[in-house]
């Protein structure tokens, strides 16, 4: 079955850096398009980066410039390198995978049907 598992989220100083990986197995992770999205409380989860199969991206506008997607195919693993982090990158991030093989790669949450259990960036001012 697919699974995705997150990790590397943490607490860090508005212009630090983190970065986040997914480990992915149980589907052929190469052909996938893939995604990193968040989350805060009463706000609806909002798409970041996504990475297609042909390594195309595509990112939020607010991260644009500071996020970097990107994946290791050889590892099954996609990474969301975050640099100069504001306050407002706070939230809970979800790698997530597209429901459907080759279906396109945009970051709307609603088009990936399968979810890591998130992993939480804090960014104090």
């Amino acid at each position: 079955q697919v699974q995705l598992v997150e990790s590397g989220g943490g607490s860090v100083q508005t212009g630090g850096s983190l970065r986040l990986s997914c480990a992915a197995s149980g589907f052929m992770f190469r052909e996938y398009c893939m995604g990193w999205f968040r989350q805060v409380p009463v706000k609806e989860r909002e798409g970041v980066a996504v990475i297609d199969s042909d390594g195309s991206t595509s990112y939020l506008d607010s991260v644009r410039g500071r996020f970097t997607i990107s994946k290791d195919n050889a590892k099954n693993i996609v990474y969301l390198e975050m640099n100069s982090l504001k306050p407002e990158d706070t939230a809970m991030y979800y790698c997530a995978r597209h429901s459907v093989l080759y279906g396109g790669c945009r970051n709307y949450p609603a088009e990936f049907g399968y979810w890591g259990q998130g992993t939480q960036v804090t960014v104090s001012s």
